[in-house]
């Protein structure tokens, strides 16, 4: 087949984000260029590769079975780029950095800060509703580094710890449960909750939780982003359980209350993960390194700020 490095990743652009106009966004392209390559790879296989119903786009078979060796083929490219960016010591290029939803109310400024002392990288970041979606990307060789809590035994990988991760029971303000001194455990028993759906690493932090106090939740509502969790939360739905780095806002500004369950906050990581055996460009290494010196100074003063 006739087929170009380009095509290939605008058709595994367009595949990722299932719009054409995404797509061209992404790439600093126009929609009707990005159309153009994904017409002229549907020539070179004479297949079609999406199904369009009005703004609806969907893979075809065929496009389902060129995506998995798109996708190879972008890998092993990346890994060749990143090969010989590290024999010239550039710390140039772009990096894709994936991250759990979690991690997306403070890696940002993390990222800000690293692209002030290395203005020639060019970052993108992934934000995965849960940690499957991100397990995926990593496995794929689709990102660089990942940020995530727990890290991936189901891969051979290097996940190195940088930062406190607090976790937090919250509630509205005024809730019975918020104004004792300290609360056992035991008077979760019955209180509605709103939780983080299967896959989540929160949802998995807070049913060891309930089981190592042998509580059985009242599981309420199920939400797949924190952000619903936190509206339903205000709005008198119940309770949940959250990483204090997303409620920082809301602690503040008195629309969420901690509440003080003996026990917590419960205290895991932030780790940065890459594929073990992996050759990551000096770009890549130069970002590692900067969120394993500075990332725990960073949430700390987060973290202090909010914890009673």
């Amino acid at each position: 087949m006739n087929v170009t490095l380009r095509q290939l990743r605008v058709f595994a652009e367009v595949a990722r984000r299932l719009s054409f106009a995404r797509a061209a966004e992404l790439l600093h392209l126009t929609p009707p260029a990005v159309t153009m390559q994904v017409k002229e790879l549907e020539a070179a296989v004479g297949l079609p590769l999406f199904e369009r119903s009005g703004r609806q786009v969907s893979l075809t078979t065929g496009g389902e079975y060129l995506l998995v060796y798109a996708r190879r083929v972008l890998s092993a490219l990346k890994d060749a780029e990143d090969a010989m960016a590290r024999l010239k010591h550039v710390e140039a290029g772009r990096l894709d950095i994936g991250l759990v939803s979690t991690a997306k109310y403070f890696v940002p400024r993390l990222l800000a800060r690293f692209r002030e002392q290395h203005p020639g990288i060019e970052l993108r970041l992934q934000v995965s509703a849960n940690r499957e979606q991100l397990l995926a990307l990593l496995r794929g060789n689709e990102i660089d580094l990942a940020v995530m809590g727990r890290p991936p035994r189901e891969m051979a990988s290097r996940a190195e710890p940088f930062a406190a991760h607090p976790q937090v029971f919250v509630a509205p303000p005024g809730h019975a449960l918020t104004r004792i001194g300290s609360v056992a455990p035991a008077e979760l028993e019955g209180v509605p909750f709103i939780v983080r759906e299967p896959g989540s690493g929160t949802r998995k932090h807070m049913a060891d939780f309930f089981e190592a106090h042998r509580i059985a939740p009242r599981i309420a509502m199920e939400m797949p982003s924190n952000e619903s969790i936190k509206q339903a939360v205000m709005a008198g739905m119940g309770l949940s359980f959250l990483s204090l780095h997303t409620v920082g806002l809301e602690l503040r500004s008195g629309l969420l209350a901690i509440v003080p369950v003996e026990g917590t906050p419960i205290v895991r990581t932030w780790n940065v993960v890459h594929l073990a055996g992996k050759t990551l460009s000096p770009a890549a290494e130069a970002l590692r390194y900067f969120i394993l010196e500075h990332g725990e100074a960073h949430l700390a003063e987060h973290d202090r700020a909010l914890l009673p």
